[in-house]
This record gives C-alpha cells, structure tokens and sequence, in this order.
C-alpha cells in the first residue's frame, strides 16, 4: 500500500507506537505522534523521536491529532477515549498497529489470539518453525512489535503473532495465513462496558478476512468456539485435550494425534514435552496443527517441543529456599490463567493476588482457592475486592508491595510450600506491565537470605 506522504497520527507512544512511527517515516508518510503521558514518562520516546525527527505530543492530545489521513492507534489506548471517540465523531478512520504493519509485510503471518496461552503458543511456534529450519519471527503482544518486524521478515519467512482483541478492534484488511483461537473466557471487560459478548466479538474478528485459501485453528473443548466460522471459506481445524476431533489434532493416553482427510497419526508423546500441565498440552495441540499444516515432521515436532523451556513470566520457577519454591507467574493477569496456575502444583501455596482489577469473578477460583491456598496476600487498588471476597475461606493478608509480600511469604510459608505471584489483575496500578511486575517480583526473591 502506498502511504507517501499521507499524514498519519499515531496515539500512543510505548513500543507499538515508535514502531508504528517509524514505519511510517520508512513508508515516506508524515507520522505525528500524540500521547496523553508526560515527557518525564516517555523520555526513551522522546529520544528516538527527535533523532528521526518525527513530530510529536506529549501531555495532551490537542486537535492536531484529527489534521490527518488516518489514525494508527496502540493496543493500551481504550477505544472508549475521548481522543478516539472524536476521532470517530469525525468520521476519521482508525487502524491497529498489526492492521497498518500488516500492509507492509512479506512473510506468512501466523496470528495467534486467545484469553490465555497466547504468549506460550506464539513462542513455541516460534520455536519449533526454527529449530526445524524456517525462519520464524515471533512478535505482536509479546516481544518485538509487528511493525518492527516487516523490514527483516521477507516473503519465505514467517512471523508467529500474538494477537489480543485491542489490537483486533481496530483491523480492516488484517489477513492472516493460519489463525488461532486458544479458548475465550472473561478477560479485560473494562474495556468492553464489562459484555463477554462484545470481548468474543473482537477476538473473533481474527478471520473475518481469511477465505479458503486460509486456516483457523480452534479450541473443540471451548463451548464459545462452537459454530464459530459456519459462514466462512476458511479451512477449519479443531483441537481437543479431551477427545476426538475429525480434522484437526487431539490428546489422547498421552500421545498427541494429527488427523487430516480422514487419516489419523501419532505425532509425539507427552514425554517430548518439556513444559506440562493439560493448559500447555491444549497450546502445543494448537501448534501441532499449525506446523503440520506448514509441513513439519513428527521428528522435528518432537525434538522442538523438548527443547523448549516455556516463557519468562508463565509459572516460571524462580528460586527455592529452605524447601520454600518462589514461583513467578506475573503473566496471568486474568482470573482463568490462576486456575490453571493453581492446578500446576500439588504443594499447599502461599498466593500473591491484585493489581487493577478488570471486572474480575472470583467465584471461578473460589474452591481452587479453599483446598489448595493456606493464605493469601492482597495488593494493588483491588486489594479491599479480594479481601472482602476471600475473607471467609481462608486468611487474608493486605500488603502495600510486591517486597511486602515476599518477605512475608519467606517468613510464613512452610517447608514444601510454594509462594506464587498469579495475581489475576493488570498490573498498571503499580507496574509499568506485567513484565515489569514480574521483574521486581524476582529481584526480591534473589534479595532473600
């Protein structure tokens, strides 16, 4: 697509947005960047703006926002923002950052979306594409932004997308080659007037642009994925950890199965996984599909899937002392990710809850919560939310840091026991993101004695 010299205003300053920026310049366009945030705030931005001379905002959106062609927005903007919302009233139009950098992009795009296991999924597809010899690129919501990697992915190579429905809002062309759904389950509903329907709706706008020559892959076990697509082209694939599937691949006696025209093979062992847990068996189902639709070997799918370790920040050990295991899973930031969290250990667990709530139901995890807690520490503005819901079924202690909490969890957990930050909330009360809270999560365990 030819943007030269199209003026493109571009909200957001974080990563999705100085690479959308500088895109923009690459593409000959005139890119403006606005960002409601202090230059105290954004001073890496601020650099990189200047060198390249991209004019820019900060502190306010002012109406040089709407003197534009279009506007590219960033994943952490809500679409409810009065920025946004002129710009709507104005009939201006509006893109993700993957929908403008998918214009640009050569390679097979491989979009991965999905209320959990979306950053586990797009790495180990990352993974097993290159230990096999392809050259992959993994980016969008993890890693680097989808519109830093259009300049080095060319037409044989393939990126590995992961792709949440923020950034599903605001496509209009975005074609994926393969897709996935992982499962959906309530998630950011404070973004979307607290309507699962209005959530589902976005993550499902994934394949409203794919035709035959395109495949979705999907969660069988997942009752909102049922009947999903009946009126599309695209090829269909199912995953199961429970059962049979007719085209797609499924769990069962822990092997792993992939069946296509009617012809069913065994494709590896849960013995070649590394990682475990019926969550990651669901994840490396949905890859399974994606690389023999690619044409991988069972052999190299084997080897690949041994080697990979899992991601920094999904149930990630962090240190063990005195018998005590410090377990940082900082990336489940929604209530379903706790309760496969919760289910990953047998120990009793000392559990770091809170952050900015997103119109969280505990009642999920209620039961998890009462058999396999010993105690709770509550942190971040919802911190009262979860005191006053889990008060009555086990103890409750409110604390004022992330430090607070693993000191108490080295002084008050047992020998055996596991001290988990699984917090089920956002972290920008406290956090810059949830890598960030992950990061002084492990600090201060590496800081006990």
């Amino acid at each position: 697509m030819n943007i030269k010299d199209k003026k493109i205003s571009i909200i957001g300053a974080e990563l999705s947005g100085k690479a959308a920026a500088k895109l923009a310049l690459s593409q000959n366009a005139v890119p403006f960047v606005s960002d409601s945030r202090s230059n105290i705030e954004l001073t890496e931005a601020k650099a990189i703006f200047d060198k390249l001379q991209i004019e820019y905002e900060f502190g306010l959106h002012s109406d040089k926002v709407f003197d534009c062609d279009f506007i590219v927005t960033s994943p952490g903007v809500p679409s409810n923002s009065e920025v946004l919302k002129q710009a709507n009233e104005k009939g201006i139009e509006i893109y993700s950052e993957i929908e403008f950098a998918s214009w640009f992009c050569k390679a097979k795009i491989i979009s991965i979306t999905g209320s959990n296991g979306k950053t586990t999924t797009t790495a180990l597809l990352n993974h097993v594409l290159n230990d096999s010899g392809l050259k992959c690129f993994a980016g969008g919501n993890i890693g680097d932004p989808f519109s830093d990697l259009v300049y080095t992915a060319n037409e044989n190579d393939l990126i590995s997308l992961e792709t949440s429905s923020f950034q599903l809002d605001y496509i209009k062309y975005f074609k994926p080659s393969i897709a996935m759904i992982l499962n959906i389950t309530p998630d950011h509903l404070d973004r979307y007037d607290n309507s699962v329907e209005k959530y589902k709706a976005a993550k499902l706008r994934i394949f409203e642009n794919q035709d035959s020559s395109d495949s979705l892959i999907l969660n069988a076990d997942d009752t909102n994925l049922h009947n999903v697509a009946e009126d599309s082209s695209v090829q269909k694939y199912y995953f199961s950890t429970k059962k049979s599937v007719d085209k797609g691949a499924y769990f069962s006696n822990g092997n792993f199965f992939f069946i296509k025209n009617d012809h069913s093979e065994k494709v590896c062992t849960t013995s070649d996984l590394f990682i475990k847990g019926e969550h990651n068996y669901a994840n490396a189902l949905a890859v399974l599909i994606a690389t023999k639709l690619i044409g991988i070997t069972n052999e190299s799918i084997a080897k690949a899937f041994s080697s990979f370790k899992g991601v920094e920040h999904r149930l990630e050990f962090v240190r063990e002392i005195d018998g005590i295991k410090f377990i940082n899973d900082s990336k489940a930031t929604n209530v379903d990710s706790v309760w496969y969290a919760l289910n990953s250990f047998d120990e009793k667990i000392l559990l770091i809850l809170g952050g900015k709530d997103k119109g969280n139901n505990y009642n999920h995890i209620k039961d998890l919560v009462q058999s396999k807690v010993r105690k709770i520490y509550a942190i971040g503005t919802s911190k009262e939310i979860i005191y006053n819901f889990f008060n009555q079924y086990v103890e409750v202690d409110k604390k004022e840091t992330l430090e607070d909490c693993v000191n108490s969890g080295r002084k008050e957990a047992n020998k055996n026991e596991i001290v988990l930050l699984s917090p089920a909330c956002a972290s920008f009360d406290m956090f810059k993101n949830y890598q960030h809270r992950g990061k002084v999560f492990k600090e201060a365990v590496m800081s006990l004695n």
